[in-house]
């Protein structure tokens, strides 16, 4: 390799585990913040600008949208194990072709996914019991969001790509970017043009789709600099489609892993729909605070499973092992700073979204969910740290289970207590959902069985 590349990427096969598993995870944390910071201006620009029922339409949709945004994300680092794994092994020709395989897997995806959402999106809202007066509004943004579908998967995996080779920080700058451009078409499309949530939407596809096409061209020549070391029987190919499916046996529960919370919010999306548009309103502005609060658990589960697949295709498990001790005391860090500024700040960030209003019914359904939930952020940390050693290994059923489970008692939870409890049990059943899942995954960890696994 080049030393330029040697000074784009960390080395997650040689030094220190808890400082280099930092400092790959740092970028991919900002970066991830910055993608919630974009899809969470639409709600702050439109509920500021536009209004309560406008915020309640982009909140009716955010529980649907998040889950293609996890699918993609989930997608990309499941199928980037495998490129992690033969990059640990630096079989570069068969890593091009993971990466090759995994792009137009994708992208055959997303336009199934993004026809069949246009199609149905306003059957999907009808079914989840969408507030009429705000149902017209969601239709109309969630159609235009789907019609740029294959952007937003394509600049995931890409980014997943990135990751997988140990370069966290080219995905961080092109979110940058991408934020700025995305708040920026939608303070002008709302101000200027008077344009409500399709103004938004319409922004969020313009950033997303220049994203893409600015990451697949420096991908393409960051390839160009990787020279294989097994060139006998090696050879790139552009698909394959027994990796393929070796792809799919880890993309599949990545994706349930990744997208679990976002699952759980689209399930429960009918009990809140159910107690009228506020509580819808501050529902949306909570849960959007939510995402932003655990991202920098999920970065540092996917900055594990990567980890993991470098150094077990290296053949080096005890320091998969030292860097998983290394990830508690990361998430553990950022737990306890989450936890304080949420109790502090927790109303004025509520009332962000609501034009400053702190007596409405969807300021305090928001108050209510947020000084909850923060308190319980470390049960996701533990949780995707130890899912990310599974899936950075290839042992993905242990977690399967967990994250089903996880699931389960998120939506049981909501849809027999709520009547009980009110719309406050659909934030009370999440920190049990993620301690399950927790004791499942670590329960498997402790077994050993997961060192013992090969992808490649």
């Amino acid at each position: 390799m080049s030393q330029t590349k040697a000074r784009s990427h960390v080395d997650l096969l040689n030094g220190s585990p808890g400082k280099n598993l930092l400092l790959f995870a740092l970028p991919m944390i900002l970066g991830n913040l910055f993608q919630q910071f974009y899809n969470m201006a639409d709600s702050m620009i439109v509920g500021n600008f536009v209004g309560e029922e406008s915020l309640a339409a982009v909140g009716a949709s955010y529980a649907l949208t998040n889950v293609f945004i996890m699918i993609a994300i989930g997608g990309g680092n499941g199928a980037s194990v495998i490129t992690s794994q033969y990059l640990g092994a630096k079989n570069y020709n068969r890593m091009k072709t993971s990466i090759s395989t995994a792009l137009i897997s994708f992208l055959v995806l997303s336009l199934l996914l993004g026809g069949f959402g246009f199609a149905f999106n306003g059957e999907i809202l009808r079914r989840l019991q969408t507030p009429e007066n705000v149902l017209d509004q969601a239709r109309l943004y969630l159609g235009i969001y789907f019609l740029g579908m294959p952007f937003l998967f394509m600049y995931n995996v890409l980014a997943a790509i990135f990751n997988a080779m140990g370069d966290s920080r080219t995905p961080l700058y092109l979110l940058i970017f991408s934020s700025v451009l995305n708040v920026g078409l939608d303070i002008l499309s709302v101000t200027a043009f008077g344009m409500g949530v399709d103004g938004v939407a319409i922004a969020t596809v313009v950033a997303q789709g220049v994203s893409a096409c600015i990451s697949f061209f420096l991908l393409m020549r960051k390839l160009r600099g990787y020279r294989s070391e097994r060139a006998e029987g090696e050879r790139f190919a552009f698909f394959d489609s027994r990796m393929l499916w070796s792809g799919t046996r880890v993309a599949v529960p990545s994706i349930l892993q990744q997208s679990i919370v976002s699952i759980g919010m689209l399930l429960v999306q009918s009990v809140v729909n159910s107690f009228g548009s506020p509580a819808l309103a501050g529902y949306s502005a909570g849960s959007r605070i939510e995402s932003l609060c655990i991202v920098p658990m999920i970065a540092t589960g996917n900055a594990v499973s990567t980890f993991t697949a470098q150094n077990i295709g290296a053949g080096k498990v005890e320091r998969v092992k030292q860097g998983y001790r290394a990830s508690y005391a990361i998430v553990i860090g950022f737990a306890a700073a989450i936890a304080a500024i949420v109790a502090v700040f927790h109303g004025p960030i509520i009332s962000s979204f609501l034009k400053g209003d702190n007596t409405s019914d969807a300021f305090t359904t928001g108050v209510g969910y947020l000084s909850f939930i923060g308190w319980f952020f470390v049960f996701i940390g533990f949780k995707t740290c130890t899912d990310g050693i599974l899936r950075g290994a290839g042992d993905v059923v242990a977690f399967t289970i967990a994250n089903l489970v996880n699931l389960a008692i998120r939506v049981f939870t909501a849809f027999h207590f709520a009547p009980i409890w009110g719309v406050a049990a659909v934030w009370y059943a999440v920190p049990m959902g993620w301690l399950a899942n927790y004791l499942i995954s670590f329960s498997w960890y402790l077994t050993g069985r997961w060192a013992k696994r090969r992808l490649i």
